[in-house]
């Protein structure tokens, strides 16, 4: 946002943000989005014109474990923040959405009017955010946009890469770090080579979309409110992916092969073509570069990842 002119002020309760990653001169309020009073005192004090909302749990898994820490922060958090919104007259906001939203449909390309059926509670929540964006745009004259985001990947420069290992691509790079072949969970599925197919999108490229749905809101002729997937459109195979990760990264350990895990749906490849014609955005980064831009970010990182 900042190289492209815009000016951002930052709010995070640094429970996995660092202060050190932002662009110097960006200012920084830490704190919760559960946080009523100190929301509506920033947006009051900075005079906050639009807001993007990128703060939430994000780990399937622990949503599983926890739903209800998991609708209190992101739910609660989005419901409190959107009151704040409401109350200083912001007029735009983006929301963090996820393709998880959709559960596991079996279609080739997923549109947005693909049915919504999560099957996570972390799913949920996302789904949830949605229906509370576009009701609170409704009732306070607020321009929304909700970006659903398919499969992450990569990073926009080394010393921003994320340290944690949750998503493929790192926690194919910690085995092989550790000596250890990459698994595969499932190698029957009916896919071309039997394993999971997923659309995955460069993180650089996830961030021009955010700025490309906050300019959208600013236009003349803005919508009410707006619901884009994010993607390339492009499907890449489990079994191609850690292909494309060997080469990366010299090592060429076959992957083992282990059972499925409950829920992974076989395909999941988002259209893009709905983000192109109403946000004129369109991903221009491929695999290769995801893996390689992650690759340099972990050896830059190597001592400094979760319980390490």
């Amino acid at each position: 946002m900042t190289g492209a002119g815009e000016h951002v002020l930052v709010l995070d309760d640094l429970s996995a943000g660092r202060p050190s990653r932002l662009p110097q001169g960006v200012p920084l309020v830490e704190g919760s989005s559960l946080d009523g009073g100190l929301l509506k005192r920033v947006c009051a004090e900075h005079g906050v014109t639009g807001v993007v909302h990128l703060a939430a749990r994000k780990q399937v898994g622990e949503s599983v474990a926890q739903p209800a820490r998991y609708y209190r922060e992101n739910v609660g958090g989005l419901a409190t923040l959107l009151e704040a919104v409401a109350e200083a007259g912001v007029g735009r906001f983006v929301f963090s959405s996820s393709a998880a939203v959709y559960g596991t449909p079996e279609v080739d390309l997923i549109t947005e009017d693909t049915p919504c059926a999560p099957v996570n509670p972390y799913g949920e929540t996302k789904l949830a955010g949605e229906w509370l964006v576009r009701a609170a745009g409704a009732a306070h004259g607020i321009a929304t946009v909700c970006l659903r985001y398919f499969n992450v990947a990569g990073s926009a420069a080394p010393e921003l890469a994320d340290t944690g290992v949750f998503n493929i691509v790192p926690m194919v790079f910690d085995r092989l770090t550790r000596g250890e072949a990459p698994r595969i969970f499932g190698a029957d599925h009916p896919t071309p080579d039997g394993t999971c197919v997923r659309d995955y999108i460069h993180v650089a490229d996830l961030a021009e979309a955010h700025l490309a749905a906050a300019r959208r809101l600013a236009a003349p002729d803005a919508r009410g409110d707006l619901t884009v997937n994010i993607g390339t459109g492009r499907g890449v195979s489990v079994r191609e992916l850690i292909t494309v990760i060997g080469e990366v990264t010299g090592d060429h350990r076959a992957p083992v092969v282990e059972a499925r895990r409950p829920g992974d749906a076989p395909r999941a490849v988002a259209s893009a073509a709905l983000a192109a014609r109403e946000l004129g955005w369109t991903a221009r980064r491929g695999v290769r570069e995801m893996v390689g831009s992650a690759w340099d970010g972990w050896l830059l990182h190597q001592g400094d990842r979760p319980g390490e």
